[in-house]
This record gives C-alpha cells, sequence and structure tokens, in this order.
C-alpha cells in the first residue's frame, strides 16, 4: 500500500534482531533460507507442521514426555497441537534465559504504594511460597484460582504458581463491579479467590471490601479468600499464602487449560475463552521475540489491567528473557506525561499502549521527546495515519512503531510488525508468522487490495481450547465458524495489500453501509476526532426498509464549556465531506456526555445501534461490563423520543 515512509529498518537489521538470529538458524539447522518476510510468511502458513516445530526446537520448549506429531489434523475447530506432549507455562515463564538470578525481572509502579522490584531469585522463591500456600488449601490440577486485583505484582505471582500446579487461573480488574466479576466466575467455579481490599486510582481511593464480600457470598465454589493489603497493608492476609514445599511443575497436555479469558459481555453472558499452556507457550515465544524483538536487554511495558488479555501477553515477556514493567493506577494522573515518565524512570525499551492513548497524547499536544526508545506498540483500536505522524514528530525518529491487532480469542496479535519491515504511515505492516490472515468478500472468496472480512484460513496454536462448560463445542462454532464453515470470522474489516500490509477500519457487525457500499468506522473517527471541539465520538448505521442509505447517526462529546451549535454542525459536515466523501455525512448529529466504553475502552457501537433500534437498554448492553454504564441513558432518551415521533 502507498503511503509515506516514517522509519526504515537498518542496513544491518538481519545481524543484530531476533528474527534474523532465527533466519540464520533455520538455514544451518534445516537447511531453509528465505530471501525476505513475504517467503518466510508464506512458509510459516503453508508448512504449520515444519514451522511451529521450529519454534518449538528454536526456543528449545521443554516437553516432560514427546509428542506424537505436531498437528494430527489441519482442520477448524478442533485442530489438535503437539498431541501427546506435556510441558508447563509457568516452567518456560520462570526460566528468564538471559536474566541473571539478582537482575531486575519486575519493576512495578502503583499511585496506590511505593515502586516495587523483584529479581529473577526473588520472582521464583516468591513463586515457591505461594504455590506451597495455594497446595495447603487444596488447590491440585485443574482447579480454579481467581485473582480481583490489578496490574501488581502479587497477580503475577499467584497466578504463575497456579499454573505451576496445573491450575486454571483468572484474573478480573479491580474496577470491574460485582455483577460483571460474578457473570465471569460463576461460570469456571474458582476454588480460591485472591482479592484486594481497594486500590488508589490517582488521587481517589475506591475500597473493594463490599464488592469481594459480595462476590464470595455469590460463588459459593469459593473455599478460601486470601486478602492482599493494597490499600491498607494492615489489612490483608496475603503472607499466608506460604510454605516450604520445593518448586516443581505439573507436566501437563499442551492443550491443558492455562488460563481462562473472558469476551467484553457487553450483551449476554461473557464468553469464558480457556487458552491452553503449550499455544500461549509457543504464540508468545514467537510474537515477542521475533516480532517485537523482546530479549535479555530489554524492559517489555504495556499499559493494561488485568482485565485486558494484553496483561497476560506482558507477562509472558521473560519467558524470553525480558524484564517487565508493571503500573497501575490513573494514565493521566497528574497529567498525560505519567506513563511517557515511566520510560526514564525505569529504563523501558518497548513501550506498549493504546491506540487511543496516543491520540489522546496528540490532542493534548504532548511532545514527550523518548530518543532512547527502541519500539511503541499500539492496539486496542485502529491508529490512523496522523497518530503514526504525532509518534514520529513528538516521540523519536529513530524507534519503530508497530500497529498490531488481534484479540483476547487468541490472546496475540495476527497482524502486526516486525524488524525487518518499514513503518509506512497508517499501516499494519504485516500478517504475523503463522497465521493465515486473509480478507474475503461476501461469497468467502480472498480479495487482495479490496475490503473484505478479516479471517483465518489454517489454525494457530494459540485459538481457545474451547469454551468453559460448551462440552459439544456449540458456543466456540456460533461464535467463530457460523459465517464462513471451516474459516475463522473474526468480525472486523481488512484490507490486505499486495504487498501484504494490512489496514482494519472497524467492526465489520458495525459497519457503516451506504447504498451498498461498506464504510469503515475507523476513518470516520480519525476525521471527527481530529477537530479541536471534539473530545470523543460514535457512530451508527441504521438500517431501513426501502432506503438504501439507511440512516447515519453522529454522536459526539465536546470539549469542556462547549455546546453544539450549528455552526459546529456544519463544520464536523464540511470536514467529513472533504476528507472522506458525502456519504460519510450523518442525517443527525447530537451531543451526548460520554461513549459508552468497556472497562479496556473499547466503543460500544452494537449496542448503541441495539438501542436506537428499539432493543431494551438491560438487553442491549450488560451494564457490569461498561466503564461508564450511566452513559446508555441518552441513548435511551434519544430513541424514546425517536419512537413517539414515528
Amino acid at each position: 500500500m502507498t503511503g509515506t515512509v516514517l522509519w526504515e529498518p537498518p542496513a544491518d537489521v538481519r545481524e543484530k534482531t531476533r528474527i534474523g538470529a532465527y533466519l540464520r538458524w533455520l538455514e544451518r539447522d534445516r537447511g531453509l533460507s528465505f530471501a525476505d518476510y513475504a517467503a518466510l510468511w508464506q512458509w510459516s502458513v503453508d508448512d504449520l507442521p515444519a514451522f511451529w516445530q521450529s519454534i518449538w526446537d528454536y526456543f528449545e520448549v521443554l516437553g516432560h514426555s514427546p509428542a506424537t506429531a505436531v498437528l494430527a489434523e489441519e482442520v477448524m475447530p478442533g485442530a489438535r497441537w503437539f498431541p501427546g506432549a506435556t510441558l508447563n507455562y509457568a516452567e518456560h515463564v520462570l526460566r528468564m534465559p538471559g536474566i541473571g538470578d539478582d537482575e531486575p525481572v519486575v519493576i512495578a509502579y502503583s499511585q496506590s504504594r511505593e515502586k516495587i522490584e523483584l529479581t529473577a531469585r526473588q520472582l521464583r522463591a516468591q513463586v515457591r511460597r505461594v504455590r506451597a500456600g495455594l497446595k495447603a488449601r487444596g488447590v491440585g490440577k485443574g482447579d480454579r484460582v481467581a485473582a480481583y486485583a490489578p496490574n501488581i505484582p502479587e497477580t503475577y505471582v499467584v497466578m504463575l504458581a497456579a499454573t505451576s500446579l496445573g491450575a486454571v487461573f483468572s484474573s478480573c480488574a479491580p474496577e470491574f463491579g460485582t455483577r460483571s466479576v460474578v457473570d465471569r466466575w460463576s461460570q469456571i467455579e474458582p476454588k480460591v479467590l485472591v482479592a484486594v481490599d481497594g486500590y488508589r486510582y490517582g488521587d481517589k481511593s475506591v475500597s473493594r471490601v463490599a464488592e469481594v464480600d459480595a462476590i464470595t457470598e455469590a460463588i459459593p465454589s469459593i473455599k478460601h479468600v486470601v486478602t492482599i493489603g493494597y490499600l491498607d497493608s494492615a489489612k490483608g492476609d496475603w503472607e499466608s499464602l506460604d510454605g516450604d514445599d520445593p518448586m516443581e511443575f505439573e507436566a501437563v497436555p499442551f492443550d491443558h487449560p492455562l488460563y481462562v479469558l473472558y469476551s467484553s459481555g457487553t450483551t449476554g453472558l461473557p464468553k469464558p475463552i480457556v487458552h491452553g499452556h503449550g499455544g500461549i507457550l509457543l504464540e508468545h515465544l514467537k510474537i515477542l521475540a521475533l516480532h517485537h524483538d523482546l530479549g535479555p536487554s530489554d524492559r517489555f511495558f504495556w499499559f493494561t489491567t488485568t482485565g485486558w488479555m494484553m496483561w497476560n501477553f506482558l507477562v509472558s515477556g521473560p519467558a524470553v528473557g525480558a524484564s517487565i514493567v508493571f503500573f497501575d493506577g490513573n494514565p493521566g494522573f497528574p497529567d498525560m506525561s505519567a506513563l511517557w515518565d515511566l520510560i526514564d524512570d525505569a529504563d523501558i525499551t518497548y513501550f506498549g499502549t493504546s491506540a487511543p492513548f496516543l491520540m489522546a497524547c496528540r490532542k493534548a499536544e504532548l511532545r514527550p521527546a523518548k530518543p532512547g526508545l527502541k519500539a511503541i506498540g499500539s492496539t486496542g483500536a485502529p491508529l490512523p495515519a496522523e497518530g503514526f505522524d504525532w509518534v514520529y514528530q513528538a516521540v523519536g525518529t529513530q524507534l519503530q512503531l508497530q500497529s498490531l491487532s488481534g484479540g483476547t480469542d487468541v490472546c496475540t496479535g495476527f497482524v502486526g510488525a516486525s524488524p525487518l519491515h518499514p513503518v509506512i504511515e497508517g499501516v499494519i505492516a504485516c500478517r504475523c508468522l503463522g497465521a493465515r490472515v486473509e480478507a474475503y468478500d461476501p461469497t468467502g472468496q480472498p480479495v487482495v487490495d479490496e475490503l473484505g472480512e478479516l479471517v483465518i484460513t489454517a489454525p494457530m496454536p494459540s485459538m481457545p481450547v474451547g469454551f468453559w462448560n460448551d462440552p459439544d463445542g456449540k458456543r466456540y462454532r456460533e461464535a467463530y465458524f457460523d459465517v464462513f464453515p471451516g474459516v475463522w470470522r473474526h468480525g472486523d474489516w481488512i484490507t490486505i495489500g499486495h504487498d501484504g500490509t494490512c489496514v482494519i477500519t472497524g467492526r465489520s457487525d458495525a459497519t457503516l453501509n451506504r447504498g451498498g457500499v461498506r464504510l469503515g468506522t475507523a476513518e470516520f473517527y480519525s476525521v471527527v476526532e481530529s477537530l479541536p471541539e471534539i473530545a470523543d465520538s460514535v457512530v451508527v448505521h441504521l438500517e431501513q426498509p426501502g432506503h438504501p442509505n439507511g440512516e447515519l447517526l453522529l454522536f459526539v462529546v465536546l470539549a469542556d464549556g462547549l455546546e453544539l451549535d450549528d455552526a459546529l454542525t456544519r463544520k464536523i459536515r464540511n470536514e467529513l465531506r472533504s476528507a472522506l466523501s458525502p456519504r460519510h455525512i450523518p442525517d443527525e448529529i447530537h451531543q451526548v456526555r460520554a461513549v459508552p466504553r468497556t472497562l479496556s475502552a473499547k466503543k460500544l457501537e452494537v449496542p448503541v445501534k441495539r438501542i436506537l433500534t428499539g432493543t431494551p437498554v438491560e438487553s442491549a448492553a450488560a451494564k457490569g461490563a461498561l466503564a461508564n454504564p450511566e452513559s446508555l441513558v441518552a441513548f435511551e432518551k434519544l430513541a424514546q423520543e425517536r419512537s413517539v415521533q414515528r
């Protein structure tokens, strides 16, 4: 795809990167030589057994018993990877290759307490003790351990301790309300709950004592509650998770449940997505080392909560030898520079964040200037071209900006970047190794240089083992395989260029379909939110029988003190007309106080559309899954007014 090139790989990129070392190993050990990334990617998706076996061998995965095959049968759903093999995810994380025993591996910043550093030796010791404490409470293979806790070392320790036992881990961030947590954990029935007493968000103290009591009462399977005194250090009994048992690792099958992640649950119960030890391990080894170029000299940061899959992604960092940096608190406190200041304080080399955060920094006209930063990762939403430009103007010209997209469903990015790729304004550089991502037209045919449904046409090891308590796989099949049988439909619009670059333009179930022309929401938001008067926005398209254009409604949150008047309405319409097309001009523009967002900050176009077409609020969206459920009131009120008018 055409576009301004903002960064080029250095001439010696193959000599100085982990993907370069992997290419040399493939040539030496496998007799395979690839001229460029495109050839390497093609091999990785054409010969899945050879590629994934190479990842196993290259990263020296410890198998306690051998596999009888790499991929028993190349089918979806139902692909079985490395049948017969046993291993343990926690064992590989705690190997921490290249990190000395007394070197820091976890550096944790918090607005609730002072900074904490754990060396490799200290992390292993804490995991060993907590493992013994869980074991003393009857936790064993297959039992569930839940953490109602933020992005802090204790959450990480309990995850590794539980998974070392073969137990299944699940976390909810403490900003989740009681209903959201119960909706998730009542499905998996945890035996042990580890919870904080509260937390600080910026300068606000938030108690969670009542919520923990309510959760415990609502889920009878919980037999033990361990409290982390995070808000008040005198109130916890975290230290009771202790024991002198030696550190051991339960050897479990490749597809044994590692942890359960959840869909956003904006409608109905959140889907409990089960990920396996082996699939997550292989996928994270591959992407963190070969795509993100992380290793023993790196400090890896991603701004995330424990309710977003990026936490699970971040905490695999030590498996490739990278130290990890945690942050818990308000990223905008005391101002938008808070996270950027961490780069210097913690010597961060890879700074991961979300596209909305980068765009907010651009809007605030920040210029953090971090010339020593190696890379920035951006995900959570498409990053528009102006977001790319801001990074290179305001942060640094030598770093690589890596825009990636994937999902909770695969706990990784399936389109992203690598050190071998240039950075092109507004474009995702490549499809990731081992991920056969394609764009399908409505008839199920692949298209190039055209907008299509994002599909994955070959199995990936980190696809879910299944959904919890879905014995016949019905819910799992309905979620991904109902539209194109045997092919994973992800629910995004994507354009894949002839050169392998990708542009994602929003959710396919939130499409703006005007006169038969499909319009993605991402470019719409890019234009609207570039206006200084607009703080946030959401757009929906309502179909109308007999009216090919339907109705396009735009909702805007304005900067403080502003009101939507005729002049601003004209300005928005003119901007959309000139930047995009007349088809993008909304039929109506309304001012609202807030855009509904999930707890991981995703806009909720589909629930808004449902409310406006007459679905009751309680059916259109699960309020407990929203960061701001009160925002739905404005849409409910408008729906009622429109109904009266009709």
